[in-house]
């Protein structure tokens, strides 16, 4: 079917009454880029000079047979087939619309079903990463359609899509649709700087700032932060401290490498705790240990953590501030693209 003939071609000055089939946008290079008039204007007299002026010389009315739909309502529809839980959207615009976390948290993006979706003809879907953490109003994703006039079957195979995905297991968390954002929880976190040369005070504790601000930043706190020498009973003793204080997260900072000398790996696991991985496969931050004691998560921080803005506790933190236990699979996977200032 030829589509140029759903829509009527006017000459500008014949269009007063008549309604815009698309909007229309306005460049001024330098000073201005957007809608001039906006789809379902009724043009006036007024109109003509600016129209003109954005060399539109004709205007089209839009006539849409069966099964075929409108750039504004086929994006809408697609969105809001993939929006899930905590996701605003925009108002359509020129065929787009853009999805936006309603909550600080993380987004939670199936790639699968989005690579479904943009191999359907003439249909987009572009996102962040799954578990990237974001802020309330900030852009998770953008949807479009690539013609003016979409066929109908393209968004009903997308729709078919988003229904067959809250069939399935992927959707037993109760997050609605296949983009959706895990909110933040409020943790209280216990600190443990270990290190004689700290505890002794012959250096300055470099650790606790850094890493009360990326707790912070998720909307958690440091309820204490306490110091212990390089001694693995002390260590135990700092650990369940925090366990009795009922922490939801327990950091330990110093002594995370292979040294004789640097005790608190075996500390962690005299606690009681058991092991998800004690190295990591990303730079910087190959040095982390993951454990649980119970369900309470117990983290041992590698020394590049004060000093490098992006490690794996960057990567992990995010997730379990969101109420995520962090598995083996997590930890083996962040190999890939884990190369970071290096």
């Amino acid at each position: 079917m030829n589509h140029a003939s759903m829509l009527q071609e006017v000459k500008v000055e014949d269009a007063v009454g008549m309604v815009l089939a698309h909007d229309l946008t306005q460049i001024i290079p330098g000073e201005f880029k957007g809608r001039l008039f906006r789809k379902g204007h009724v043009v006036r007299e007024e109109d003509i000079p600016a129209l003109l002026s954005i060399g539109k010389e004709h205007i089209y009315t839009m006539h849409l047979e069966p099964g075929y739909l409108h750039e504004d309502e086929a994006a809408l529809r697609m969105a809001k087939a993939f929006a899930g839980r905590n996701v605003e959207l925009s108002e359509p615009h020129e065929g787009k619309i853009n999805l936006k976390a309603a909550v600080d948290g993380i987004v939670k993006i199936d790639r699968t079903f989005v690579d479904r979706v943009n191999s359907i003809p003439f249909t987009v879907l572009a996102t962040l990463k799954t578990n990237t953490p974001v802020q309330k109003q900030q852009k998770i994703a953008g949807t479009r359609v690539i013609p003016l006039i979409m066929e109908e079957e393209s968004v009903l195979q997308i729709e078919s899509l988003a229904v067959q995905w809250r069939q399935t297991e992927k959707s037993s968390d109760l997050s609605g649709n296949p983009v959706w954002v895990k909110p933040f929880r409020p943790l209280k976190v216990g600190l443990i700087t270990t290190g004689s040369e700290v505890f002794g005070g012959r250096i300055q504790d470099k650790f606790g700032p850094v890493v009360k601000r990326k707790v912070e930043q998720f909307g958690s706190e440091i309820i204490e932060q306490r110091l212990s020498p390089d001694d693995s009973d002390k260590i135990v003793q700092e650990i369940r401290y925090f366990l009795d204080r009922k922490a939801d997260l327990i950091l330990l900072t110093g002594g995370m490498s292979v040294d004789p000398d640097d005790r608190t790996p075996g500390a962690i696991q005299r606690a009681g705790a058991r092991t998800v991985s004690y190295g990591t496969p990303m730079l910087p931050g190959s040095m982390l240990m993951m454990a649980y004691i119970g369900q309470t998560p117990v983290m041992g921080l590698p020394g590049c953590v004060m000093h490098d803005p992006y490690t794996s506790f960057d990567v992990l933190l995010p997730r379990i501030c969101a109420g995520e236990e962090i598995v083996r699979e997590d930890i083996t996977m962040l190999g890939y693209g884990g190369l970071h200032g290096c």
